[in-house]
Protein backbone atom coordinates (compact mmCIF):
# COMPACT_ATOMS: atom_id res chain seq x y z
CA UNK A 1 0.00 0.00 0.00
CA UNK A 2 2.84 2.37 0.85
CA UNK A 3 4.42 1.76 -2.57
CA UNK A 4 1.16 2.73 -4.29
CA UNK A 5 0.86 5.91 -2.25
CA UNK A 6 4.48 6.80 -3.05
CA UNK A 7 3.78 6.25 -6.73
CA UNK A 8 0.73 8.50 -6.65
CA UNK A 9 2.70 11.22 -4.86
CA UNK A 10 5.48 10.94 -7.42
CA UNK A 11 3.05 11.57 -10.26
CA UNK A 12 0.78 14.06 -8.51
CA UNK A 13 0.47 17.26 -10.51
CA UNK A 14 3.00 16.25 -13.17
CA UNK A 15 3.51 13.88 -16.06
CA UNK A 16 7.09 13.20 -17.07
CA UNK A 17 7.29 11.97 -20.63
CA UNK A 18 9.66 11.59 -23.53
CA UNK A 19 6.79 10.73 -25.87
CA UNK A 20 5.20 14.05 -26.71
CA UNK A 21 3.87 17.41 -25.61
CA UNK A 22 1.97 20.41 -26.97
CA UNK A 23 3.39 23.84 -26.17
CA UNK A 24 0.34 26.10 -26.81
CA UNK A 25 0.93 28.71 -29.47
CA UNK A 26 4.48 27.48 -30.03
CA UNK A 27 5.14 23.87 -31.07
CA UNK A 28 4.32 20.17 -30.73
CA UNK A 29 6.94 17.57 -29.87
CA UNK A 30 6.70 13.86 -30.71
CA UNK A 31 9.51 11.60 -29.51
CA UNK A 32 11.88 14.56 -29.38
CA UNK A 33 11.05 15.82 -32.88
CA UNK A 34 9.14 18.97 -33.81
CA UNK A 35 5.89 17.70 -35.36
CA UNK A 36 5.10 20.91 -37.23
CA UNK A 37 8.55 21.30 -38.76
CA UNK A 38 10.79 18.21 -38.49
CA UNK A 39 7.99 15.74 -39.28
CA UNK A 40 5.80 17.83 -41.57
CA UNK A 41 6.65 15.82 -44.71
CA UNK A 42 5.79 12.45 -43.14
CA UNK A 43 2.93 10.43 -44.61
CA UNK A 44 0.22 9.56 -42.13
CA UNK A 45 1.25 5.90 -41.92
CA UNK A 46 4.87 6.97 -41.44
CA UNK A 47 3.83 9.26 -38.57
CA UNK A 48 1.74 6.52 -37.00
CA UNK A 49 4.60 4.04 -37.07
CA UNK A 50 7.07 6.62 -35.78
CA UNK A 51 4.74 7.26 -32.84
CA UNK A 52 4.42 3.52 -32.19
CA UNK A 53 8.03 2.45 -32.65
CA UNK A 54 10.18 5.60 -32.51
CA UNK A 55 11.86 4.32 -35.66
CA UNK A 56 11.97 5.58 -39.23
CA UNK A 57 11.01 3.34 -42.14
CA UNK A 58 11.83 3.60 -45.81
CA UNK A 59 9.27 4.80 -48.36
CA UNK A 60 8.93 1.22 -49.62
CA UNK A 61 8.28 -0.10 -46.12
CA UNK A 62 5.62 2.55 -45.50
CA UNK A 63 3.96 1.60 -48.78
CA UNK A 64 4.02 -2.04 -47.67
CA UNK A 65 2.38 -1.20 -44.34
CA UNK A 66 -0.29 0.79 -46.19
CA UNK A 67 -0.87 -2.08 -48.60
CA UNK A 68 -1.29 -4.61 -45.79
CA UNK A 69 -4.18 -2.50 -44.47
CA UNK A 70 -5.71 -1.87 -47.89
CA UNK A 71 -5.58 -5.43 -49.23
CA UNK A 72 -6.21 -7.35 -46.00
CA UNK A 73 -8.98 -5.75 -43.95
CA UNK A 74 -10.71 -3.01 -45.93
CA UNK A 75 -13.68 -5.07 -47.14
CA UNK A 76 -16.86 -2.91 -47.37
CA UNK A 77 -19.19 -5.80 -46.52
CA UNK A 78 -21.64 -5.21 -43.63
CA UNK A 79 -21.94 -8.95 -42.97
CA UNK A 80 -18.38 -8.93 -41.57
CA UNK A 81 -18.75 -8.77 -37.79
CA UNK A 82 -17.22 -5.36 -36.93
CA UNK A 83 -18.62 -3.73 -40.07
CA UNK A 84 -22.07 -4.79 -38.93
CA UNK A 85 -21.72 -2.62 -35.84
CA UNK A 86 -20.96 0.43 -37.99
CA UNK A 87 -23.99 -0.29 -40.18
CA UNK A 88 -26.22 -0.84 -37.14
CA UNK A 89 -25.14 2.51 -35.77
CA UNK A 90 -26.08 4.17 -39.05
CA UNK A 91 -29.46 2.46 -39.28
CA UNK A 92 -30.16 3.72 -35.72
CA UNK A 93 -29.12 7.20 -36.89
CA UNK A 94 -26.11 7.43 -34.61
CA UNK A 95 -22.98 9.26 -35.74
CA UNK A 96 -20.17 7.89 -37.87
CA UNK A 97 -17.68 8.51 -35.07
CA UNK A 98 -19.68 6.49 -32.54
CA UNK A 99 -20.44 3.75 -35.06
CA UNK A 100 -16.89 3.26 -36.25
CA UNK A 101 -15.45 3.58 -32.73
CA UNK A 102 -17.79 0.86 -31.50
CA UNK A 103 -16.93 -1.33 -34.48
CA UNK A 104 -13.22 -0.89 -33.84
CA UNK A 105 -13.72 -1.84 -30.19
CA UNK A 106 -15.16 -5.24 -31.09
CA UNK A 107 -12.39 -5.85 -33.63
CA UNK A 108 -10.36 -6.96 -30.62
CA UNK A 109 -11.64 -10.48 -31.22
CA UNK A 110 -10.12 -13.70 -29.93
CA UNK A 111 -10.54 -15.83 -33.06
CA UNK A 112 -10.87 -13.37 -35.93
CA UNK A 113 -9.50 -10.10 -34.65
CA UNK A 114 -6.57 -8.32 -33.17
CA UNK A 115 -5.91 -10.80 -30.37
CA UNK A 116 -5.61 -13.50 -32.98
CA UNK A 117 -3.13 -11.24 -34.80
CA UNK A 118 -0.98 -11.09 -31.66
CA UNK A 119 -0.96 -14.88 -31.31
CA UNK A 120 -0.02 -15.21 -34.98
CA UNK A 121 2.99 -12.92 -34.96
CA UNK A 122 4.09 -14.32 -31.57
CA UNK A 123 4.01 -17.83 -33.04
CA UNK A 124 5.91 -16.90 -36.21
CA UNK A 125 8.63 -15.04 -34.30
CA UNK A 126 8.98 -17.93 -31.84
CA UNK A 127 8.95 -20.54 -34.61
CA UNK A 128 11.68 -18.73 -36.52
CA UNK A 129 13.83 -18.48 -33.39
CA UNK A 130 13.40 -22.20 -32.67
CA UNK A 131 14.14 -23.21 -36.26
CA UNK A 132 17.22 -20.98 -36.32
CA UNK A 133 18.32 -22.74 -33.12
CA UNK A 134 18.05 -26.13 -34.82
CA UNK A 135 14.48 -27.29 -34.13
CA UNK A 136 12.90 -29.30 -36.94
CA UNK A 137 9.99 -27.30 -38.35
CA UNK A 138 7.87 -30.36 -39.09
CA UNK A 139 8.18 -31.49 -35.47
CA UNK A 140 7.41 -27.96 -34.27
CA UNK A 141 4.22 -27.84 -36.36
CA UNK A 142 3.11 -31.27 -35.14
CA UNK A 143 3.74 -30.25 -31.55
CA UNK A 144 1.72 -27.06 -31.97
CA UNK A 145 -1.20 -28.99 -33.43
CA UNK A 146 -1.04 -31.59 -30.67
CA UNK A 147 -1.16 -28.92 -27.95
CA UNK A 148 -3.65 -26.49 -29.47
CA UNK A 149 -5.27 -28.35 -32.43
CA UNK A 150 -4.66 -25.32 -34.64
CA UNK A 151 -1.92 -22.91 -35.66
CA UNK A 152 -2.49 -19.15 -35.47
CA UNK A 153 -2.78 -17.64 -38.95
CA UNK A 154 -3.80 -20.90 -40.60
CA UNK A 155 -7.33 -22.04 -41.36
CA UNK A 156 -10.32 -20.03 -42.51
CA UNK A 157 -14.09 -20.45 -42.10
CA UNK A 158 -16.41 -20.80 -45.12
CA UNK A 159 -13.64 -21.42 -47.67
CA UNK A 160 -10.12 -22.82 -47.38
CA UNK A 161 -8.35 -20.49 -49.78
CA UNK A 162 -7.76 -16.82 -49.02
CA UNK A 163 -8.19 -14.59 -52.04
CA UNK A 164 -6.02 -11.87 -50.47
CA UNK A 165 -2.75 -13.80 -50.27
CA UNK A 166 -1.91 -13.73 -53.98
CA UNK A 167 -2.46 -9.99 -54.46
CA UNK A 168 -0.64 -9.08 -51.24
CA UNK A 169 2.34 -11.29 -52.09
CA UNK A 170 2.54 -9.73 -55.55
CA UNK A 171 2.38 -6.28 -53.97
CA UNK A 172 5.07 -7.15 -51.42
CA UNK A 173 7.38 -8.64 -54.06
CA UNK A 174 7.02 -5.55 -56.23
CA UNK A 175 8.38 -3.59 -53.25
CA UNK A 176 11.14 -6.11 -52.59
CA UNK A 177 9.63 -7.65 -49.44
CA UNK A 178 8.29 -11.02 -50.56
CA UNK A 179 11.17 -13.24 -49.48
CA UNK A 180 11.82 -12.31 -45.84
CA UNK A 181 12.55 -15.08 -43.31
CA UNK A 182 9.19 -14.99 -41.52
CA UNK A 183 7.30 -14.89 -44.81
CA UNK A 184 9.28 -17.85 -46.15
CA UNK A 185 8.63 -19.68 -42.87
CA UNK A 186 4.86 -19.12 -43.15
CA UNK A 187 4.81 -20.73 -46.59
CA UNK A 188 6.92 -23.64 -45.35
CA UNK A 189 4.39 -24.23 -42.56
CA UNK A 190 1.57 -24.23 -45.09
CA UNK A 191 3.43 -26.80 -47.19
CA UNK A 192 3.86 -29.06 -44.17
CA UNK A 193 0.12 -28.83 -43.45
CA UNK A 194 -0.66 -29.73 -47.07
CA UNK A 195 1.68 -32.72 -47.04
CA UNK A 196 0.12 -34.02 -43.85
CA UNK A 197 -3.38 -33.41 -45.22
CA UNK A 198 -4.44 -31.06 -42.45
CA UNK A 199 -7.49 -29.02 -43.58
CA UNK A 200 -5.73 -25.71 -42.90
CA UNK A 201 -4.25 -23.27 -45.32
CA UNK A 202 -2.57 -19.97 -44.65
CA UNK A 203 -4.97 -17.08 -44.12
CA UNK A 204 -4.14 -13.42 -44.54
CA UNK A 205 -3.38 -13.06 -40.85
CA UNK A 206 -0.27 -15.22 -41.18
CA UNK A 207 1.01 -13.31 -44.20
CA UNK A 208 0.31 -9.90 -42.61
CA UNK A 209 2.15 -10.92 -39.44
CA UNK A 210 5.06 -12.45 -41.36
CA UNK A 211 5.57 -9.36 -43.51
CA UNK A 212 5.41 -7.11 -40.44
CA UNK A 213 7.83 -9.31 -38.49
CA UNK A 214 10.22 -9.15 -41.44
CA UNK A 215 10.19 -5.35 -41.05
CA UNK A 216 11.18 -5.71 -37.41
CA UNK A 217 7.85 -5.10 -35.65
CA UNK A 218 7.38 -6.76 -32.29
CA UNK A 219 4.01 -8.28 -31.38
CA UNK A 220 3.06 -5.19 -29.34
CA UNK A 221 4.07 -2.83 -32.14
CA UNK A 222 2.19 -4.95 -34.66
CA UNK A 223 -0.97 -4.87 -32.54
CA UNK A 224 -0.82 -1.08 -32.20
CA UNK A 225 -0.12 -0.64 -35.90
CA UNK A 226 -3.07 -2.84 -36.84
CA UNK A 227 -5.71 -1.53 -34.42
CA UNK A 228 -7.18 1.11 -36.79
CA UNK A 229 -6.88 -1.00 -39.92
CA UNK A 230 -10.51 -2.17 -40.22
CA UNK A 231 -11.81 1.40 -40.37
CA UNK A 232 -11.45 1.80 -44.14
CA UNK A 233 -14.05 -0.95 -44.63
CA UNK A 234 -16.32 0.25 -41.83
CA UNK A 235 -16.94 3.77 -43.11
CA UNK A 236 -18.48 2.65 -46.45
CA UNK A 237 -20.77 0.27 -44.53
CA UNK A 238 -21.89 3.14 -42.31
CA UNK A 239 -22.56 5.38 -45.34
CA UNK A 240 -24.49 2.64 -47.15
CA UNK A 241 -26.80 2.03 -44.18
CA UNK A 242 -27.16 5.75 -43.52
CA UNK A 243 -28.51 6.28 -47.04
CA UNK A 244 -31.28 3.73 -46.54
CA UNK A 245 -34.42 4.09 -44.38
CA UNK A 246 -33.94 4.14 -40.64
CA UNK A 247 -34.03 0.63 -39.13
CA UNK A 248 -33.77 -1.07 -42.54
CA UNK A 249 -30.46 -2.84 -41.93
CA UNK A 250 -31.05 -6.61 -41.89
CA UNK A 251 -34.50 -6.59 -40.22
CA UNK A 252 -35.70 -9.94 -38.92
CA UNK A 253 -39.34 -10.73 -38.28
CA UNK A 254 -40.23 -12.42 -34.99
CA UNK A 255 -41.74 -15.39 -36.82
CA UNK A 256 -38.30 -16.25 -38.15
CA UNK A 257 -37.04 -16.93 -34.61
CA UNK A 258 -37.23 -20.43 -33.19
CA UNK A 259 -38.03 -20.19 -29.48
CA UNK A 260 -37.98 -23.28 -27.26
CA UNK A 261 -38.47 -21.64 -23.89
CA UNK A 262 -41.12 -22.39 -21.26
CA UNK A 263 -43.93 -20.44 -22.90
CA UNK A 264 -44.76 -19.44 -26.44
CA UNK A 265 -45.39 -15.81 -25.55
CA UNK A 266 -43.85 -13.55 -22.92
CA UNK A 267 -44.30 -9.87 -22.18
CA UNK A 268 -41.84 -7.48 -20.64
CA UNK A 269 -42.56 -6.93 -16.97
CA UNK A 270 -44.24 -10.28 -16.40
CA UNK A 271 -43.35 -11.81 -13.07
CA UNK A 272 -41.98 -15.30 -13.11
CA UNK A 273 -44.05 -18.06 -11.60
Amino acid sequence: MKDKVDTLRQYEGRWRTDMGKWFPGERVVLRGRDLLHDLRDMRWMELLLFGITGRHFSAEQIRLFEGIWSLSVSYPDPRIWPNRIAALAATARSTATLGVSSALAISEGELFGHRSNIRTIDFLIRARQEVDAGTDLDRLVRGELKRHRWIPGFGRPIVRTDERIGPLMEFARDLGFGDGPHTALAFRIEEILKQRRYPMRMNIGALDAALAADQGLSSEEYHRYFMLSFSAGMVPCFIDADRKPEGAFFPLRCASLVYEGESAERRWGEEEG
